[in-house]
């Protein structure tokens, strides 16, 4: 049995029990609390990826500077959650057409971004992307970057499970509960 490691996926005897992704689709706090709701998905964790800076702080990504996302790495059940359902739930949950921004937050910490942890999610992220697009789902096109995952890092613990244990603060009864109630309604057959 091979341990998990750094976002990789945790295997025994070829049987997959978990598999791990990893988002961005603006602030993380939203994208926590969206997967959150999902059956299948074991854990979320909200963090950094995709930059050049070694233990980012928050501080540090808000700057813009780093080159990493704002990103829920997420382990789920792939017997309970397809990725292909995972990747509905990303784009039927943020706007994919805006170039670093979502909402009111904007840079490039706030792209809408799939970093693949293999080649499968490479090739399924793309092909979904590409029919998305074709079918007109959207006003403009596409501007998710498919990215291939090198390093995780978790954000400050602050962050983790933020709206559940902040719905009160003014950004989740204003931005994140109008998201989720939207989410629910849409994904309602998928939730916990």
């Amino acid at each position: 049995m091979e341990s998990k490691n750094e976002g990789k996926s945790m295997n025994v005897i070829n049987n997959k029990t978990t598999d791990t992704v990893t988002f961005g689709a603006g602030c993380f706090w939203c994208v926590e609390a969206v997967f959150q709701q999902l059956k299948g998905v074991k854990s979320v964790e909200s963090g950094y990826s995709g930059g050049e800076t070694d233990n980012p702080t928050y501080k540090e990504v808000c700057t813009g500077e780093t080159g990493h996302a704002e990103v829920a790495q997420i382990v789920y059940d792939p017997k309970v959650i397809s990725f292909p359902e995972l990747l509905e739930a990303f784009w039927g949950s943020h706007d994919p057409t805006t170039l670093n921004r979502q909402g009111a937050d904007q840079g490039t910490q706030y792209r809408s971004v799939i970093f693949y942890h293999d080649q499968e999610q490479k090739e399924l992220a793309e092909k979904y992307k590409k029919e998305l697009d074709a079918s007109g789902a959207f006003r403009g096109p596409i501007v998710t970057e498919i990215a291939p995952f090198t390093k995780f890092y978790k954000a400050e613990d602050y962050h983790q499970n933020y709206y559940n244990l902040n719905g009160n603060a003014p950004y989740c009864q204003f931005v994140i509960a109008p998201k989720l109630e939207k989410f629910k309604k849409v994904f309602k057959d998928k939730l916990k």
